[in-house]
């Protein structure tokens, strides 16, 4: 079988399950999860085993130790992976809800109904627990799953696979619900966003440079955010205690994450006042400073900032800093370097910040707190499947409700339009 027809055959299988899924209970779909739960269980030494040959493989390559440690499946992340599981299942179920019903002058009850997205494909490296994590909320929110891994996990993908499809055949669901691609071939990934008629959405979940290539390859909707450029703006009405917690941990709390601040922004009215304390705290972090010249003046021995670090996604322990005269021209570094991920602003001032909530566009907006709440479990979704930073459809955390959609519901009693 060519890789076209293999892919093909994925496909429809996931078309047909798709039909299966939207008919299917709440209960049925969480007892898949939990059968799902046990299965994997039952699994552990074979999937043990498995990533063991992952990992051997990676070192061979010469992945480096923090990829190995993604890739990893410890005793201890396999019981997050059986916990997520029967997290997802005591989640409410969205499918199915109706909302907005109402009277209408000709007698008829219009609403709307939220419904599964179909069939979505989850392209993904490095951690295999993932694999878990996709295929349990597309699952719980009706949808059928194709997911691609990365080749550095084939071995691990392909036992968890094995599990899951044990779970679906428990609860009489059809094996298309969730599928694993179980070639390392980075063909699959071209073929698989290019199946109009089987894939309904696209979720990439990896580096930059994965979601620049999704993105462009696509011809199916992609539900995605190219990076994180996100600011903490100090405003000139913040209470300097508070704006140095929330700059701290905005920074600190992880590096590695797409919410974690980039950029620190500070009225110059509040700026000797709050810079130098953060700085040293920074330092004492192990944090790299690069700022503008007002900033190196407030914070001797710091490096100068170029252009291209107001615009940089760092992952790492290195910050930009820059002191703006005032709002208005914070908002305007935000316009011209955020990346619509998460803004947010410190200030005592009532006025300034429901202005920022309003004007700044970025799916996630806040006021006096730290980006780092940028997350579904943060936000009560429970789990997300991501991060979208596009306007149409879902913003912000993915969650259930966003892996679906709604559809418009008429009631009537025999009404016709006169």
């Amino acid at each position: 079988m060519t890789l076209d027809s293999y892919m093909q055959e994925l496909g429809r299988g996931a078309r047909i399950a798709s039909r299966r899924l939207a008919a299917s209970t709440t209960a049925e779909r969480n007892g898949a999860l939990k059968a799902i739960a046990e299965a994997l269980d039952g699994a552990r030494d074979r999937i043990a085993a498995a990533n063991e040959e992952d990992l051997a493989r990676g070192r061979e390559q010469g992945l480096d130790a923090a990829l190995l440690d993604r890739l990893e499946l410890t005793p201890v992340r396999i019981d997050g992976m059986l916990a997520g599981l029967v997290e997802v299942a005591a989640l409410p179920d969205p499918v199915g809800a109706i909302s907005d019903l109402a009277s209408r002058p000709s007698g008829i009850r219009v609403g709307r109904m939220r419904v599964p997205l179909g069939v979505i494909g989850i392209i993904y490296e490095s951690r295999p627990n993932v694999t878990v994590d996709a295929a349990a909320l597309c699952l719980k929110a009706g949808n059928a799953s194709i997911l691609r891994g990365g080749s550095e996990a084939l071995a691990s993908n392909t036992a968890i696979a094995g599990a899951i499809a044990e779970g679906l055949r428990a609860m009489a669901l059809p094996a298309g619900a969730v599928q694993v691609v179980d070639t390392a071939d980075r063909a699959a990934v071209s073929a698989l966003l290019r199946m109009e008629a089987y894939v309904d959405v696209v979720v990439p979940r990896g580096g930059k440079g994965l979601i620049e290539r999704v993105t462009a390859e696509a011809r199916v909707p992609v539900l995605k955010h190219l990076h994180g450029v996100c600011h903490v703006f100090i405003d000139a009405a913040a209470d300097p205690a508070m704006a140095h917690a929330i700059a701290f941990n905005a920074k600190t709390q992880r590096y590695g994450t797409c919410n974690t601040m980039e950029t620190l922004l500070v009225d110059a009215a509040i700026a000797d006042t709050v810079l130098p304390g953060l700085g040293e705290a920074y330092r004492e972090a192990g944090v790299e400073l690069r700022g503008c010249k007002r900033s190196c003046a407030l914070l001797p021995g710091i490096r100068p900032a170029t252009e291209a670090d107001w615009s940089e996604e760092y992952l790492a322990p290195v910050l930009a800093v820059r002191v703006v005269d005032d709002y208005e021209a914070a908002l305007a570094h935000i316009a011209r370097y955020g990346s619509g991920h998460t803004e947010a602003i410190v200030t005592a001032d009532h006025g300034r910040a429901m202005r920022f909530l309003r004007e700044v566009d970025a799916s996630s907006v806040m006021v006096n707190a730290s980006t780092r709440f940028a997350d579904g479990y943060e936000y009560g979704l429970g789990a997300e499947i991501g991060i979208s930073t596009d306007k149409l459809h879902a913003r912000g955390p993915v969650g259930l409700e966003g892996l679906t959609s709604q559809k418009w519901i008429v009631l009537g009693e025999g009404h016709v339009r006169s």
